[in-house]
C-alpha cells in the first residue's frame, strides 16, 4: 500500500492533495524499498522523514471545519526530530522488513507525539514548542485539547489498517503493544501531573519517583516502544522483546537526564523550547532532585515557596536562585555523570544482547541510534 493509496476524510480525498490544504504533496520522499541507503542514523531519519509525514497527512488531511483541522496539523506540520518513528523504522529494517512495510506503525507513532505534546502543552501550559507558540496560546485550550482528538483517532485509524496489511496475527501484537505503551505513557503523565499541579513538595520526591515517571513517558514511549514495534512488525521472538527493553531503558533514563540539562542549558533555537521551563512547571528533574537533598534548611524553604506556586506566579528572580543552588551544589554536573553511567549501562546491554538480536548492516546503525540518544544537543 504506498501513500497515494488512502485518503481518510470520508469523500474519497486522496490525501496527499491535503497537506497543505493547496494540493501540495511530498517532495524528497525516499525510497521506501531501499532499507540501506544511509551511513547515519541522523541521515536514516531525514530520509525517511518526507515519506512519514505524508502518510499523516493523509491521515489527517485539512478539510471542513477547516479551523478546527488546521490547529492539528499546526503541530503536525512543524514536524519534530521524528526520532521515535525513524528508530522503529529502524528496528524493522533490523529485522528484515522494508521500510514501506512498517511505514503506518512509524506514521502512528509520530502521530502520537504530536498530539501527546499539544496535550502536554496545554496542560503545563508551555510557552514555546518546536520554536513557535504553543498551541494553547494561539488557539485557546479548549481548542488545543479538542484538536488532539482528531490526532488520536486518525492514530487508532492507521493502527486499525496496518492490521489489514499485515494480517490479524501481526497486525494484533502491533495494536495491542502501542496500546500498552500508551496506557503507560498516560500513567506516568497522571503522575507527573500530580506532583506539578497537588503535591508541590520536594521533600516527597526521590529519584524513584522520577524514574517511575521516566520508565513511562521516555523509556517505553521513546526508546523501547519504538523498538519493540520495529521489530514485531519483522516477527521477533519474545526473548527478542526483552532484550530491546532492557537496551531501551537505559538509554531512555539517560536521554531523559540530558533533557533536564539541556532544558537549562541549550541554545532556546535550537531546542525549540525556552530556557528553565521544567523549573517554571514545577517538574522532577535529577539536577531539581540532586539540589534539594544538599540544600540547607534555609535554602529548602526558599525552594518549597517557589515549587508550591504556578507557573504564572513565578518570578525569574526565584527562578535564577534555584540555577544557582544548582550551580552551589554542582547539580547538573550530577547529573551528566548520571548520563554517562547509563550510557555506559546501554552500550553494555547492547553488547550482551549483540547475539540475541540479527547481526546485518543495520546492526551498527542500530548502536549509533542508541547512543545517539543521549549525546545531543536538542
Amino acid at each position: 500500500m504506498d501513500n497515494s493509496e488512502i485518503g481518510h476524510n470520508g469523500n474519497g480525498h486522496n490525501g496527499h492533495n491535503g497537506h497543505n490544504g493547496n494540493g501540495h504533496g511530498i517532495s524528497g520522499s525516499a525510497d521506501l524499498n531501499d532499507g540501506f541507503s544511509y551511513k547515519t542514523f541522523k541521515e536514516f531519519v531525514e530520509g525517511y522523514k518526507p515519506a512519514i509525514y505524508g502518510k499523516i497527512c493523509d491521515y489527517v488531511p485539512i478539510k471542513e471545519p477547516v479551523a478546527h483541522y488546521k490547529i492539528m496539523r499546526d503541530y503536525i506540520d512543524r514536524q519534530g526530530k521524528y526520532r521515535r518513528p525513524g528508530l522503529l523504522l529502524l528496528t524493522a529494517a533490523l529485522y528484515g522488513v522494508k521500510p514501506a512495510d512498517a511505514l503506518l506503525p512509524a506514521a502512528a507513532q509520530q502521530l502520537s507525539e504530536d498530539w501527546i505534546l499539544m496535550q502536554d502543552d496545554a496542560e503545563d501550559d508551555s510557552e514555546l514548542r518546536r520554536g513557535l507558540p504553543a498551541a494553547q496560546r494561539l488557539y485557546g485550550w479548549v481548542h488545543a485539547i479538542n484538536a488532539t482528538n482528531t490526532g488520536q483517532i486518525a492514530m487508532w485509524r492507521m493502527l486499525k489498517d496496518f492490521i489489514l496489511q499485515a494480517g490479524q496475527e501481526r497486525g494484533n501484537k502491533v495494536y495491542e503493544l502501542f496500546y500498552n505503551m500508551l496506557s503507560y505513557t498516560v500513567e506516568g503523565q497522571y503522575i507527573e501531573n500530580q506532583f506539578i499541579h497537588h503535591t508541590k513538595d520536594l521533600s516527597k520526591a526521590s529519584e524513584d519517583l522520577y524514574m517511575r515517571i521516566v520508565d513511562s513517558k521516555t523509556c517505553f514511549y521513546t526508546i523501547y516502544g519504538p523498538m519493540q514495534i520495529g521489530a514485531l512488525v519483522g516477527g521477533a521472538k519474545e526473548s527478542d522483546l526483552a532484550a530491546l527493553k532492557e537496551i531501551g531503558t537505559a538509554t531512555g533514563r539517560a536521554f531523559q537526564i540530558v533533557d533536564d540539562i539541556l532544558d537549562m542549558t541549550a541554545d532556546e533555537k535550537v531546542f525549540g523550547k525556552k530556557n528553565n521551563g521544567d523549573l517554571f512547571e514545577g517538574k522532577l528533574t535529577i539536577p531539581v532532585l540532586h539540589m534539594y537533598k544538599n540544600a540547607n534548611p534555609e535554602e529548602k524553604k526558599r525552594i518549597d515557596a517557589t515549587y508550591a506556586k504556578k507557573r504564572a506566579d513565578k518570578s525569574n528572580e526565584e527562578i535564577l536562585y534555584l540555577r544557582e543552588l544548582m550551580e552551589k551544589y554542582g547539580s547538573i554536573k550530577y547529573a551528566q555523570e548520571m548520563v554517562e553511567r547509563y550510557g555506559i549501562e546501554a552500550k553494555a546491554t547492547f553488547e550482551k544482547y549483540r547475539n540475541v538480536l540479527p547481526n546485518n548492516e543495520y546492526a551498527p546503525m542500530f548502536l549509533q541510534a542508541v547512543e545517539e540518544m543521549y549525546v545531543r544537543k536538542k
